[in-house]
């Protein structure tokens, strides 16, 4: 087969899946987890195949009118290139772990069939994103992948807080999809054109006339999709998905897309100076925050998620400096080892039994049950905190080391306020990731929380996904030297300075975080539990239902009660509260947007039902009361009728009297 054929069938195959696993689900159960695997397996296959057909050379651009339309046509391209092929591989490979996985995590689920065909539909409008070199085409797989998200998060839509968590996420990225969506139109009509390399042309040759106003449209899309200030507020409560959707959004697909259309548009947002601030603040606000706020979470997958958020944050900062192979690089890293991080989780739950009990302060006894997720997580969040010589230290300097690059006015067309801005709150957001990452560590396996029942050993297969993310998570930081060639050409060597600062403040943040730790686990066994009992009332059940709804900490058989083994508490001081719910973003957005909007509908509905319905109940009354009248005049009395016809006949007879009387006078 030819490059572009096998990079067709790439997207094409898991659709395919996704279409016969939907048609065959309950007519074939046997067949549910084959079309589930294999399919995507076969796509990882051939991503890989055409990412060494594809290797260093010159970009693959082919493309074909798909319909005229009398202005800017719409063409089914494919644009292949360093960036977009070892994009698909990460998404091939995560895809095709998550599958296998979920055929243990989910073995036992009625609606197994449904969800591994819907992440199959997810996996492939991802590859569509990654590999289309059409603007138009890339919108359907962004869009296809939100409405596959709300499925998926929404998949225990028994519970109140999955179906809440699938509502939020796809109303606020859809609120994020109308300006890019305008965006998309403002560039095509500048570019004359909605393929990307006509697109990039034009910015090469000052077509675009917008450029800010074009830049800051796609941001929000962007922001909305890749979960970044303001519109991040949907990914944490996207935990109440399964855990191997958590893994798939946040390592290969969904948020990745946002940083991905951002790397394939860097010069139309390099075109805008005032776009590139906007985009370095809204970084730096975004990993700060997330950042303290993972530091404040209970709940395991939570402060994954915020972790999610900031690591997205580093990859817009190298955007926002200009340099789109250190994004990259940090987001297949980042890919491969928070898959690990959320399927390690998902262990975790499966081996407490329930998913209510991913709350950390419940934890006990993990490392020796479960020591297959003890190792792979512990290496896993060592990348994450960037210590030497996982992959996450790599990618991580690469983005601090291009910081560095434009603070320092080296980079070309960057303006220095972008660079610093990045660059301090890129090393900050360092010391606060070493100090999560060391607090979820003590907390999840070496707690003395209440060890939760076991539930026997994980299937074999879930156990063995784990180690298959374990190599790139060690080993792709091997790859930095070899990577510009597939990029940019610039190199992703970590430098001097940002190497020691970024690893010294890890280490600092680690070290802290550790000896708070030890203090309050000192503390606690000194505190009767009824000194942090917050609710003596209420029962176990009680309590835990409320710590989910509230996201508050779980303590012995209490909700909402302080913790005092959380070297969080110590650590933020009177900051965690407003840490633990996210600053209060929430509250603020119901009372500047939901509540208006529901009193609006309100009104509205009031409006309905007193003034409208009024009308059209007056006007369909009428016509029944006239019938109502008529209707008793029909008797079916052939005498009735006969009278008043005679009586009818006089008083027209009467009338015409009158009448002519009076004509005559």
């Amino acid at each position: 087969m030819t490059l572009t054929t096998t990079a067709v069938l790439v997207p094409l195959l898991p659709f395919l899946g996704a279409v016969a696993g939907l048609l065959l689900g309950r007519r074939a159960p046997g067949f549910v987890r084959p079309l589930a695997v294999l399919p995507t397996l076969a796509a990882a296959v051939l991503a890989v195949d055409v990412a060494v057909g594809q290797g260093t050379g010159p970009a693959t651009d082919v493309a074909t009118e798909l319909t005229p339309t009398g202005s800017i046509p719409i063409d089914l391209a494919l644009h292949l290139d360093g960036f977009a092929v070892l994009i698909a591989v990460l998404v091939g490979v995560v895809a095709t772990c998550v599958q296998l996985y979920s055929t243990g995590y989910l073995r036992n689920d009625p609606r197994y069939a449904s969800y591994a065909a819907l992440v199959s539909l997810f996996t492939s409008a991802m590859l569509l994103v990654v590999y289309t070199g059409d603007l138009m085409l890339l919108l359907v797989g962004w869009e296809v992948m939100g409405i596959c998200s709300y499925f998926l998060v929404g998949h225990y839509w028994e519970t109140e807080a999955a179906r809440a968590a699938s509502l939020k996420a796809f109303l606020v990225t859809k609120l994020g999809d109308v300006p890019f969506l305008f965006g998309i139109f403002a560039l095509g009509a500048d570019a004359g054109t909605f393929r990307i390399t006509g697109i990039l042309g034009s910015v090469a040759s000052g077509g675009l006339d917008h450029p800010t106003l074009i830049a800051l449209l796609l941001l929000a899309g962007v922001a909305g999709k890749s979960a970044q200030f303001p519109l991040h507020t949907w990914l944490p409560d996207a935990m109440a998905g399964p855990t191997p959707v958590s893994a798939l959004i946040h390592a290969a697909t969904m948020v990745a897309a946002g940083i991905y259309v951002v790397a394939r548009l860097l010069p139309v947002f390099a075109a805008s100076a005032a776009a590139l601030v906007v985009m370095a603040g809204m970084a730096a606000l975004t990993m700060v925050g997330s950042g303290l706020a993972a530091l404040a979470q209970d709940d395991i997958k939570r402060v994954l998620a915020y972790s999610t958020v900031g690591q997205l944050g580093y990859m817009l900062g190298a955007l926002a400096v200009g340099d789109r192979g250190a994004a990259v690089f940090h987001l297949i890293s980042h890919g491969a080892f928070k898959a690990l991080l959320f399927l390690g989780a998902g262990v975790i739950i499966h081996a407490a039994g329930t998913n209510s009990l991913a709350a950390m302060s419940r934890m006990g006894g993990l490392s020796r049950r479960i020591p297959d997720a003890y190792w792979t997580m512990t290496v896993a969040l060592l990348a994450l905190a960037a210590i030497p010589p996982f992959a996450g230290f790599f990618s991580k300097e690469a983005v601090l080391g291009a910081a560095e690059h434009a603070a320092t006015g080296a980079a070309h067309g960057i303006p220095g306020a972008a660079g610093w801005t990045v660059l301090v709150s890129g090393l900050l957001t360092a010391l606060l990731t070493a100090a999560y990452a060391t607090r979820l560590w003590l907390r999840a396996f070496r707690g003395k929380g209440v060890e939760a029942p076991d539930h026997g050993r994980q299937p074999v297969v879930m156990n063995a996904v784990l180690w298959a993310l374990f190599v790139p998570t060690v080993a792709l930081g091997l790859a930095a030297p070899l990577l510009p060639a597939w990029f940019d050409g610039r190199s992703l060597a970590p430098t001097l300075t940002t190497s020691v600062l970024g690893t010294g403040i890890a280490l600092v943040g680690g070290l802290v975080t550790y000896a708070a730790w030890r203090h309050t686990t000192a503390l606690a066994a000194r505190t009767p539990i009824g000194a942090v009992v917050a609710a003596p009332d209420a029962g176990p059940e009680a309590a835990e239902e409320t710590a989910i709804a509230t996201h508050a900490p779980v303590y012995g058989d209490n909700a909402g009660a302080a913790d005092p083994a959380d070297p969080g508490r110590l650590l933020l001081g009177p900051l965690q509260p407003h840490a633990a719910v996210g600053f209060h973003l929430d509250a603020v957005y119901s009372a500047l947007f939901v509540r208006p909007v529901r009193a609006a509908a309100t009104l509205v509905r009031f409006l309905d039902r007193a003034v409208v319905d009024t009308y059209v109940s007056g006007a369909g009354a009428a016509p029944r009361w006239l019938g109502a009248a008529v209707r008793r005049a029909q008797t079916g009395n052939v005498q009735t009728y006969l009278g008043a016809l005679l009586a009818g006949s006089l008083v027209l007879a009467v009338a015409a009297v009158l009448v002519a009387t009076g004509t005559g006078a």
